[in-house]
């Protein structure tokens, strides 16, 4: 554990359904989707991925001319991807940017993320589908990231981190080791490596099981409290309408009393 990391070194859709990366077991059925996909990267798509930024959170009406004004301060371009979709060729805010060195890359990845682009803060990270071992995208499941009102976060990206588990030593964060080709030693076997990480997941079930049981009850307790708030406030509704009713009896009663009293004068 003492050389865990906040960015994945491969992806695991189990793990990166987890704050910390340490889920046994999946919590929601888009991680059972993910873990059962086989996904294979898009082979129509060229250029050097150690070379390429994904950028996302675009504006609909940004275009690659306002990318390229944008992006190439950082350095020379080689190609930018636009990704639009295939029958009403409108974009889908978000693009594919590759750099002839290194260095731009880098400079990029650091300087340009939460940029304000058209009105819009994007986000930018190194492209994954081809560089990150067991990639599996947003829509199998995957991906990293994601809302809360979802209810589906991804952790272990640059995005949403991993964060550190309970009784870990502090260890220095180097997101991506940035700054050196040394520090991000990229993996030509298809994996980029994020300094060496090879965590142990395993945290046994004698551990965690007083743990969801303290959350369970704390849970039922609320449930509990909230039923009861709820039944309190059914009896409340109940008395009003009942008083309501009893008053309009009365008044009725009494006009029909004084009606009769009329008619005999």
């Amino acid at each position: 554990m003492n050389d865990w990391a906040p960015i994945a070194k491969e992806y695991d859709p189990l793990k990166a359904g987890s704050i910390d990366g340490t889920d046994e077991e999946p919590h929601d059925r888009a991680i059972w989707r993910a873990m059962l996909a086989r996904y294979v990267p898009n082979k129509g798509v060229t250029g050097d991925p150690h070379l390429t930024l994904f950028v996302a959170r675009l504006n609909l009406q940004t275009t690659e001319e306002k990318l390229k004004e944008v992006f190439s301060r950082y350095g020379d371009i080689r190609k930018i991807r636009l990704v639009r979709d295939l029958v009403t060729g409108f974009s889908k805010g978000y693009a594919f940017i590759e750099y002839k060195e290194e260095r731009a890359l880098l400079k990029a990845h650091r300087d340009a993320n939460r940029l304000v682009i058209d009105q819009h803060e994007i986000f930018v990270d190194f492209e994954l589908e081809r560089t990150l071992k067991g990639w599996i995208p947003r829509r199998l499941g995957g991906g990293f990231g994601g809302k809360k009102e979802s209810g589906q976060l991804r952790f272990g990206g640059r995005d949403r981190p991993f964060r550190k588990p309970i009784n870990l030593p502090n260890v220095k964060n180097d997101f991506y080791g940035e700054g050196s080709a040394e520090k991000r030693n990229f993996s030509r076997e298809g994996t980029r490596d994020w300094r060496t990480r090879d965590r142990d997941h395993e945290r046994s079930r004698e551990k965690r099981w007083p743990e969801r049981e303290r959350s369970w009850v704390w849970g039922d307790s609320e449930r509990e409290r909230d039923s009861k708030d709820e039944r309190s406030r059914g009896r409340d509704r109940k008395d009003r309408d009942r008083k309501d009713r009893e008053r309009d009896r009365s008044r009725e009663r009494d006009t029909k009393k004084q009606r009769d009293e009329d008619k005999h004068r």
